[in-house]
């Protein structure tokens, strides 16, 4: 089991020990440690970059309770230093909260999210419903709980994280979000469309 030290940190910096490094078979190598500040590819966020020990890391999955770091060269059992890319980090934590913050908004109109997918240049939240929902419904919605800055809260209920916003409802979610909601920055709805009998919410977050 690797504990997941993002989950209630925002630490970019930090040690850990490697507990194994072996052949993936692909011409690189897995790092299994016993602690972690980089998030896995997985709730629909790409996975964290950096390095450790001053290695490049590739990517990083979960397989189960344990997490992998992927690196073209090996990285000996022990103490190292863990480096995750702060920039890229803050990226993918804005684009996730601003689909918490579409899933919110959909939720007081009476839709439900259903699926999510926050990489940047590529973000959806899919709802279930019926009724009227448009990005101008969303966007009012939105911009109210970005002008309070509301802060983010993590918790855990029977060994799951979840995480919220002010006093908005809690997600189930193990992916790192911003510390407060202007963090995030511009989010613009693209496109909202009917597809399968779902609503398709498409957006953006403005560069920084």
């Amino acid at each position: 089991m690797t504990t997941r030290n993002y989950y209630t940190c925002d630490e970019t910096q930090g040690q850990a020990n490697v507990v194994q490094c072996i052949p993936d078979g692909e011409d690189g190598y897995v790092i299994e440690l016993d602690a972690t500040l980089f998030h896995p590819q997985g709730g629909g966020q790409p996975s964290d970059g950096g390095t450790i020990d001053g290695v490049p890391v590739q990517r990083v999955f979960a397989d189960g309770e344990t997490v992998w770091h992927r690196t073209a060269t090996p990285v000996a059992p022990g103490p190292v230093t863990l480096s995750v890319d702060g920039e890229l980090r803050h990226l993918h934590a804005r684009w996730h909260s601003a689909g918490h913050l579409i899933g919110y908004a959909g939720e007081t109109f009476g839709w439900q999210p259903v699926k999510a997918h926050h990489w940047p240049g590529e973000g959806r939240i899919t709802f279930s419903g019926n009724g009227t929902l448009t990005a101008e419904m969303l966007t009012a919605k939105i911009s109210a709980w970005m002008e309070e800055n509301l802060p983010r809260h993590i918790g855990f209920s029977e060994g799951k994280r979840h995480v919220r916003f002010g006093e908005l409802p809690a997600y189930g979610c193990g992916g790192t979000h911003v510390s407060a909601l202007r963090e995030i920055g511009l989010i613009t709805l693209t496109n909202v469309k009917m597809k399968k009998g779902q609503l398709v919410v498409s957006y953006t977050v403005d560069e920084r």
